[in-house]
């Protein structure tokens, strides 16, 4: 296949599929690292992808990200899965951080319903559906990110100063074997305060977001307790320290 044919074909292959890791293209393409490499430097300069750590991202994508009542509809009932193991986790009287994101926001509605626990959250979504809550509700203000609908800035990360609490369930847009990745450096740097501040740290993702990094890490496996995920991917299982101890529905 000649370069220009080559091009064309990764093109279009980027803008179906939006976000592809380097050994995906690679293995599609059945090409050197170094023939990838300057496939990939070329088309980034015309514009027609973005590279981030490990792999590509369509413009289109990378600038509108799905917007979250979209991905609370996408795979809810594995996000409720999700949710309900999560809350089998988390003992009475403890205190717990629910990091916004839709997976998050279904395990915030499942344990609101507790009134043996304290929820904190910088989540407008959860904080809206918690007006008859049976659990204590502490909420995190800040500067609206609306495609997430979560609260971050300045504010919000003043508040974690004087917070501390037990458990921390944090939702990803990706995740690979380096660790946890978000879209956007506002996001991240909330994240990374709840995992300073928590005792325990959960990651709440269903199995796409494995080998879908995004274009921040926020968190390497290390310092990440848990895994919560509706079924775990072969490679994943492989490619995470053992320490990380992983939940998922019994098949």
């Amino acid at each position: 296949m000649f370069a220009q044919e080559r091009h064309n074909s990764i093109r279009k292959v980027v803008r179906e599929r939006q976000r592809l890791s380097f050994a995906e293209l690679q293995k599609l393409f059945s090409i050197s690292p170094a023939t990838l490499r300057r496939d990939l430097s070329e088309l980034e300069n015309s514009g027609d992808l973005i590279r981030v750590h490990g792999g590509v991202l369509d413009p289109l994508y990378a600038r509108a990200e799905i917007s979250f009542d979209e991905r609370q509809q996408r795979r809810k009932v594995k996000k409720q899965s999700i949710a309900s193991i999560a809350n089998e986790l988390i003992p009475g009287g403890s205190s717990v951080f629910v990091d916004a994101g839709s997976t998050c926001l279904e395990a915030g509605k499942v344990l609101m319903r507790r009134a043996d626990i304290r929820l904190i959250t910088h989540s407008v979504a959860l904080i809206a559906a918690c007006s008859h809550a049976e659990a204590t509700i502490i909420c995190i203000g800040g500067e609206l990110r609306k495609v997430s609908g979560a609260l971050v800035g300045g504010n919000a990360l003043n508040a974690f100063a004087n917070l501390q609490f037990d458990f921390a369930l944090i939702g990803a847009t990706g995740l690979n074997s380096e660790g946890c990745w978000t879209t956007e450096f506002t996001e991240s740097e909330v994240k990374k305060n709840i995992i300073t501040r928590a005792k325990r740290r959960i990651v709440l993702a269903d199995q796409s977001k494995w080998q879908a990094p995004g274009t921040v890490l926020f968190s390497a496996w290390e310092k990440i307790n848990d895994w919560v995920v509706d079924h775990l991917p072969k490679d994943a299982a492989q490619a995470i320290p053992k320490s990380v101890c992983v939940h998922h529905p019994i098949r």
